[in-house]
């Protein structure tokens, strides 16, 4: 199939792109990397009247430090923060779960902001924003306000932005030393979607973690937070009987969604491999950080 007519524009500055939205409200798309909005125009599943290019915008690029966070641009491509300095100092959970996307060609032009505007619930970059208890910035006729990543993602492929409003920037807290995280997905293979996938993030005490967010994908239709199973590891140490105690925490609280080839009983299995793979980490971790010290 081939996309429907639709009119092309390349603003050159954020209130261009804004003004665009008010005029044209649903009818309009916007055009970042393009790796999903390409897709879908030529399946049909999109028909907008109007394709607003925003990749010439360069104040939408970059990765910074801006005091006590991490501030990534929207057109920052999945590869930017695979390679990004910054990014493995001050998020490496990001660094993490970026070979996770797809394959290299579409981590060349895929974006972080489109990612996270798409809100699909089986990518990687949603979750690791609601691990890390991130902020999403929005630029809309009325300036800028920020969004907490809790409150971002409202639905399937659906958040919080108003339609008048553009994601500029993503805002990360900087990790501390005592930062601790952990990030994996089971896919069919590499590149595919994943059938779940787990980004975790907390302060590493010993064997303790203190602030535990436990974030899945692929499971339903945004990323889940596990809040029963980090209550319930909340300052414990994770000892066997600790992390069995976890895994099935984890199993009880989520229903997940089948898709094309898993049950919901096969990802509530597979969400607890990865958690019960996840937290002797911790343990290792910390004896790797005294044998640095």
């Amino acid at each position: 199939m081939k996309a429907a007519a639709f009119d092309y524009v390349k603003p050159a500055t954020i209130d261009q792109v804004i003004a665009l939205l008010q005029e044209h409200g649903d009818d309009a798309r916007l055009l970042a990397g393009g790796q999903t909005l390409m897709a879908t125009l030529n399946m049909r599943l999109s028909e907008p009247q109007l394709v607003i290019d925003i990749t010439g915008i360069e104040s939408l690029r970059g990765i910074s430090v801006q005091g006590p966070v991490l501030r990534i641009g929207a057109l920052a491509t999945h590869t930017d923060i695979e390679f990004s300095p910054l990014v493995a100092r001050h998020a490496p959970l990001l660094k993490a779960a970026a070979p996770h996307i797809a394959h290299r060609a579409i981590r060349n032009s895929g974006t972080f902001g489109g990612s996270i505007a798409y809100a699909d619930p089986a990518a990687e970059w949603p979750t690791c924003l609601l691990a890390l208890g991130g902020t999403v910035v929005a630029r809309g006729p009325k300036g800028e306000r920020r969004i907490a990543a809790d409150d971002f993602f409202t639905g399937l492929y659906s958040t919080a932005l108003q339609p008048d409003e553009l994601l500029a920037a993503c805002e990360i807290p900087l990790a501390g030393v005592e930062h601790w995280f952990g990030f994996s997905e089971l896919a069919r293979r590499h590149g595919d979607y994943a059938i779940v996938g787990m980004a975790a993030t907390a302060r590493r005490e010993g064997d303790a973690l203190h602030g535990l967010r436990i974030v899945l994908l692929g499971v339903d239709a945004t990323p889940v937070r596990a809040r029963q199973t980090e209550t319930l590891l909340e300052g414990r140490t994770l000892d066997l009987a600790t992390v069995t105690q976890a895994v099935a925490s984890l199993r009880s609280e989520i229903d997940p969604l089948p898709d094309l080839t898993n049950t919901p009983d096969t990802k509530r299995h597979l969400a607890g491999v990865l958690l019960h793979r996840m937290l002797p980490t911790v343990a290792s971790a910390t004896a790797a950080t005294a044998a640095t010290a």
